[in-house]
């Protein structure tokens, strides 16, 4: 199986990406699409991981007043455990390490309880206690670059 994480330009990638953030947040999770879909969307780094061609997970990344944010990393339930996520996270990472801007920052994350061990392999710590973000339970999780 061959995994592609690509950074977001095209109409048709975004298209993409939102119909992945809807069939996982949205719809799966119930997340209430006014939560999902927030004033970040111009600001961040988008990222489209297709598996054989066929989109199959997204990520983002963005700047702010806390340090770089990593956030909406959502893969298709029928794709899970085939190291998209995975890809994904190291996508988003090296192309963090990228920017100049970036370095000495704090990285952080609000991570849904089942992802804490796919971050914990980049690193991730958690920190502090668990909380609830969109009726769904998370911790925020850190580290420096």
């Amino acid at each position: 199986m061959s995994i592609k994480v690509e950074k977001a330009k095209t109409k048709e990638q975004f298209d993409a990406i939102f119909k992945i953030r809807k069939d996982v947040f949205v719809i799966e999770q119930e997340v209430d699409p006014a939560e999902e879909y927030d004033e970040f969307e111009d600001s961040s780094t988008h990222f489209l991981a297709s598996v054989e061609g066929f989109p199959a997970g997204t990520a983002r990344w963005r700047f702010t007043k806390n340090g770089i944010k990593l956030e909406r990393f959502a893969v298709l339930k029928n794709m899970r455990g085939e190291g998209i996520g995975q890809a994904l996270v190291q996508a988003v990472l090296s192309d963090i390490a990228e920017s100049q801007e970036s370095k000495g920052k704090l990285l952080y994350m609000h991570a849904q309880l089942p992802a804490i061990p796919l971050y914990a392999k980049f690193g991730f710590e958690k920190v502090g206690e668990m909380f609830e973000e969109c009726n769904i339970k998370h911790f925020q999780m850190e580290k420096y670059l």
